[in-house]
């Protein structure tokens, strides 16, 4: 029965939840990662793994596929909607580099999915079928109400649009992160947003007996676990088979990122009950664990011996720091590695091609990976990297036609929520050393307890890892917007030409395991 949350220690956020027949599906934000839209897929809500990708890529603009200096770090996809109706999936979603609206439909939750746009730009919708009708329900600070028309391509001429609320006069942020239902007859609006006299972020619920009704309503969930400050808000609420009602809400958990909770609801006189008197216990009755014992891992160790049915081939637990260059890289399965081959010049790990990440887990983790830096060519850099705004990296580098090893690091100057600027000059070298073989077993180690929030780096010698450089800090910020990655990567500073080829890959969670759960309701 027992669940410690969070429910998932990895960076999921703006988490939506659906249940189809017996098994819960699961959407969150995935912003510049390639291939996005990530899908997981549960049967209890406890135990999750990936089911699906909606999408390879978006638009493949300039900025998507990391051309020259163009980016779109804090931006792409955000808080997608997940439903089901008439036997369809949709997705619903927003991009915050083009400013438009997706609609992603499919039979099948593994594909193929249509992608079409929705006239108009409805930031952190959400969807709702209304027997014949179909409404979106968005916005920051004034939440409206849009009626969209049968086939979903913009607002119904005609066709009911008003605003619900508004948090105006938030001095912190209004609501946002709408999701609407209709739950027996009623019409239920959850909203993110923070209290007044300080930053905290907050669960809403404001409810009607039609879409034309007043919604009245206000807090329902205002905690932070005990957990550093940090409240617990936006996500979707689903019932079990047997009528029992949950909420996936995230929690900010610093530098990792933002966390999925899972939370127990009840309806009192058709108004929702978040937790235990708007608290969320330790521990409460859950759904009967029916897991299975080959759950696909959400991270995790690879050899790069398989291709995979994925969009680009890897595991599903890989995405590309943005839309690959497909002549940049190479997955070797019979040589059992991965080879990058930088198809521009750069002097900033951000603006590196073809970096392949995997989220870091809470509360601390580490990884290692074995580099073969012999076909760098002047002026490369490759290695394993902490990816973040103020981002930390060990790799080999050749100058001279000498081999060195490099740990270098973005300094976290700026302490504001904003972040640093993108377009600032490349990190700070903290060490070097001579290197007398270009192959070097790299490894990144990271402590994200109690938002300590520190990395560090280090290289197999002798038989043992020794630390290089600085322990390096970093930071949750809006310039990237998600959580820490580890990633592989190779860019070029002089010409093109060279690779890096990476095998061997080894991650381990190395913090505390999570409760077990017997699935028992008592």
């Amino acid at each position: 029965m027992k669940k410690i949350n969070p429910l998932i220690p990895l960076d999921y956020p703006d988490p939506d939840v659906i249940r189809v027949g017996e098994v819960y599906y699961m959407i969150t934000t995935t912003m510049h990662f390639m291939p996005g839209g990530e899908i997981l897929r549960s049967l209890d809500l406890l135990h999750w793994e990936h089911a699906a990708f909606v999408y390879d890529r978006i638009d493949s603009t300039p900025a998507q596929q990391l051309t020259e200096t163009a980016n779109i770090y804090g931006k792409g996809m955000w808080a997608a909607t997940l439903r089901y109706h008439q036997g369809m999936f949709y997705v619903i979603f927003v991009a915050n580099d083009t400013k438009k609206t997706y609609l992603y439909r499919s039979k099948q939750i593994a594909g193929p999915w249509k992608k079409s746009i929705i006239a108009g730009f409805y930031h952190d919708c959400s969807l709702l079928f209304d027997k014949e009708r179909i409404f979106l329900v968005y916005g920051n600070r004034e939440i409206w109400l849009t009626e969209l028309d049968e086939k979903l391509t913009g607002p119904k001429k005609g066709g009911l649009h008003r605003l619900l609320v508004s948090d105006q006069d938030n001095p912190n942020l209004g609501y946002e992160g709408a999701h609407l239902y209709k739950i027996d007859g009623y019409y239920y609006a959850f909203f993110i947003h923070s209290l007044k006299e300080r930053w905290f972020r907050t669960q809403a619920c404001f409810v009607a007996d039609s879409l034309t009704g007043t919604f009245s309503g206000g807090d329902v969930l205002v905690d932070d676990r005990n957990y550093c400050q940090q409240g617990v808000a936006q996500g979707g609420i689903v019932a079990t088979p047997d009528g029992k009602w949950y909420a996936i809400l995230f929690q900010d958990h610093g530098a990792v990122g933002r966390l999925p909770i899972l939370v127990p609801v009840q309806f009192e006189n058709h108004f929702p009950v978040f937790g235990a008197a708007g608290k969320i216990p330790k521990s409460f009755p859950t759904p009967t664990a029916k897991h299975s014992t080959s759950l696909q891992p959400l991270i995790g160790s690879d050899s790069f011996d398989h291709i995979y049915a994925t969009p680009y081939g890897f595991a599903p637990q890989w995405q590309f720091n943005h839309e690959p260059n497909a002549a940049g890289y190479t997955l070797d399965n019979k040589k059992q590695r991965y080879l990058i081959k930088p198809q521009k010049i750069t002097e900033n790990l951000t603006q590196s091609q073809n970096t392949l990440t995997q989220r870091m887990t809470f509360p601390t983790c580490q990884a290692q990976v074995t580099l073969n830096a012999e076909g760098l060519q002047e002026g490369d850099f490759a290695g394993l990297a902490v990816l973040q705004g103020a981002y930390g990296w060990i790799g080999v580098t050749k100058d001279q036609g000498k081999y060195y090893l490099v740990m270098k690091s973005r300094e976290l100057t700026e302490f504001s929520l904003q972040g640093l600027p993108l377009d600032e000059h490349a990190g700070k070298e903290q060490a070097r050393i001579r290197l007398f073989s270009p192959l070097v077993t790299l490894q990144v180690r990271a402590n994200f307890s109690q938002m300590k929030d520190v990395t560090s780096f280090f290289y197999q010698t002798d038989g043992t890892f020794k630390q290089l450089g600085i322990e390096h800090p970093v930071a949750f910020k809006m310039d990237h917007f998600c959580g820490c990655r580890l990633g592989l990567f190779c860019y070029s500073t002089q010409q093109i030409g060279g690779f890096a080829a990476f095998s061997q890959f080894q991650y381990e969670n190395t913090g505390e395991e999570q409760e077990v759960i017997d699935g028992k309701n008592n």
